[in-house]
């Protein structure tokens, strides 16, 4: 019996076992939306932008290990979901964006609402197509889970003119797809491995540098198997945050260019570095002629295109991160690095993370991030970018149950606030905590809408220091602290509405003002001894999300800092 697209296009979700699907609506989507209203089962979220959508598909996608869906009209709304793919790209996100077209007798004539979706985003997704005959559309609706989802995860695109999706076709969903020249791996040369192990083997001072490969296998249980069998110590990515226990004693800390001090020297200095699911991105490696220069380097990867592209490594294995670990640890022995452990332990002890100077009672980040680990030892926090960004890398601890959920490879700001509301509708029952700045809540804080709608009582950790921090930071440093366009405070001379609260500073806006009007709570919070009873009070509301404003200095630093194309041994500490 033949069906219309759009049941079809429901069936396929059905099939898929998808339960949410983020959609905003649109003339080219109205009838797939139609009979998404029939259906139960799917839940379907309306966003207030469609940039926010997609990162509320990741955050869903973090929180789950299922694929974020997103269905959005043609045109403008196709097109503000670019950068966020882009971030899923990245991050290697399993996401299918669905995108409505105008009907296939107006394509390539300039019709109301029409670009080329498909074109324009074809180097930031795994795959992408417009569906031009209704025979095939299941197919490339199993194509786009099946790719998505499989070898390295990433976004898939399929764009679905309004007329394929109302003509009559094949009922049929494909249990299998068979897709010529995408065979993803699905195996390791054990010869490749073993070379890999005996070399890792014989090192004096090893180093694992886990990156968000490890997360995306769900290898974090064998990350820390391999590491306590062979007694090595682990360095993570920002992406491979709380892949090992940050309490563990074989865990180092996150390197890279705001990363630990002890963490980038043992890098610098191990003669065998065995990388997993990392990407070497420059923010890890900075200037690759010194990056671990006395290492012979092991790379082991899922994705064939990433071993040696930043990095020319000795020993590529192409694997997944679980897959490789698992059988590595039918062979593992103890290694003597006794003497290595206390060289690295040592390193954190004499140059431990940059803590405030200050008075006591004085606001600080660090003592914000404090009580973030205390109030909530367990479940999600979610970061937008920024100097807040780099603080939660540094002081939030993570581990097997509380996973950190951030921006990495792309750093889009606006990212924060959506995903965290994502991340909260995929997992309900978990605390989900979004740290971010006055900056990037401001790109997607329409959100509060959202979130309100739907029932999603996310806590929202603002670091309000009225400037846009990172990039201040840097001309602070760098450029004789010449500040331009940072400030986010209001200009000289400029009215702005009295706020209820008389001790409100005079700045834009005033967040406990738009937490009110969105129906959310607000809590502000001025000095260090404020932090946990805000924290405990907003861990209360579970009917809306909460604003905890914490209002900081615009000079506190990130610290260590490695200025852009230096060498990772080259910290700034003070």
């Amino acid at each position: 019996m033949d069906i219309t697209g759009r049941k079809l296009f429901v069936k396929a979700l059905q099939e898929e076992g998808v339960d949410t699907i983020f959609a905003y609506p649109g003339g080219m989507i109205v009838d797939i939306l139609d009979e998404l209203y029939k259906t139960e089962g799917i839940r379907v979220v309306l966003p207030r932008h469609e940039q926010a959508l997609v990162h509320e598909a990741e955050g869903y996608a973090r929180a789950t290990g299922k694929p974020g869906v997103c269905l959005v009209t043609s045109g403008p709304g196709a097109t503000n979901t670019i950068t966020a793919i882009a971030d899923a790209h990245y991050d290697s996100i399993p996401l299918v964006v669905f995108t409505g077209q105008v009907p296939q007798g107006l394509i390539g004539n300039d019709a109301f609402q029409e670009v080329d979706i498909v074109g324009m985003t074809r180097s930031i997704v795994k795959y992408g197509c417009t569906v031009r005959d209704r025979k095939v559309l299941g197919e490339k609706i199993k194509m786009a889970f099946h790719i998505a989802t499989t070898g390295k995860p990433g976004p898939v695109l399929i764009d679905i003119p309004k007329d394929i999706q109302t003509a009559s076709g094949p009922s049929e969903y494909p249990e299998h797809v068979s897709i010529r020249g995408y065979k993803p791996n699905e195996s390791v040369h054990i010869g490749q491995l073993k070379k890999a192990y005996k070399l890792l083997k014989s090192a004096k001072h090893p180093i694992i540098l886990a990156g968000g490969g490890i997360h995306v296998s769900g290898a974090e249980k064998e990350l820390l198997t391999f590491a306590e069998k062979m007694n090595i110590p682990v360095v993570t990515t920002i992406m491979g945050k709380g892949s090992m226990p940050e309490n563990h004693p074989l865990y180092v800390g996150n390197s890279g260019m705001h990363g630990r001090f002890a963490a980038n020297i043992a890098v610098t200095d191990c003669d065998v570095l065995l990388s997993i699911g990392t990407r070497f991105n420059d923010r890890i490696t900075g200037d690759l002629n010194e990056f671990a220069p006395h290492a012979k380097i092991i790379h082991v990867d899922v994705d064939t295109a990433s071993i040696s592209r930043n990095v020319v490594v000795d020993i590529p294995v192409v694997s997944d991160a679980k897959l490789a670990l698992s059988k590595m640890i039918e062979w593992a022995e103890p290694m003597k690095t006794d003497k290595w452990l206390a060289e690295i332990h040592q390193w954190n002890e004499e140059h431990p993370l940059s803590m405030p100077q200050g008075k006591a009672h004085e606001l600080s980040p660090q003592t914000i991030m404090e009580g973030i680990n205390e109030v909530f030892p367990k479940g999600i926090v979610v970061t937008d970018v920024g100097q807040h960004q780099m603080w939660a890398t540094q002081f939030i601890q993570c581990g097997h149950d509380k996973k950190m959920v951030t921006s990495g490879g792309l750093g889009t700001m606006g990212f924060g606030f959506p995903a965290a509301v994502g991340a909260k509708i995929g997992a309900p029952k978990k605390d989900v905590v979004c740290i971010t700045g006055d900056g990037g809540f401001q790109m997607n804080m329409q959100e509060m809408a959202t979130a309100i709608c739907e029932h999603v009582p996310v806590v929202i950790c603002l670091i309000n220091n009225e400037n846009l921090g990172m990039v201040r930071q840097m001309q602070n440093l760098f450029y004789g602290k010449r500040y331009s366009a940072v400030s986010l405070r209001k200009r000289a001379g400029m009215e702005i509405p009295k706020s209820q609260d008389p001790d409100y500073p005079e700045y834009v806006p005033d967040f406990m003002g738009i937490a009110a009007s969105y129906g959310a709570h607000g809590i502000r919070v001025t000095k260090n001894e404020e932090i946990i009873p805000a924290l405990k009070e907003a861990k209360k509301y579970k009917d809306a999300p909460t604003i905890v404003e914490f209002l900081i200095s615009a000079d506190e630093l990130v610290l260590p800092m490695v200025k852009g194309g230096n060498p990772m041994s080259e910290m700034i500490l003070k």
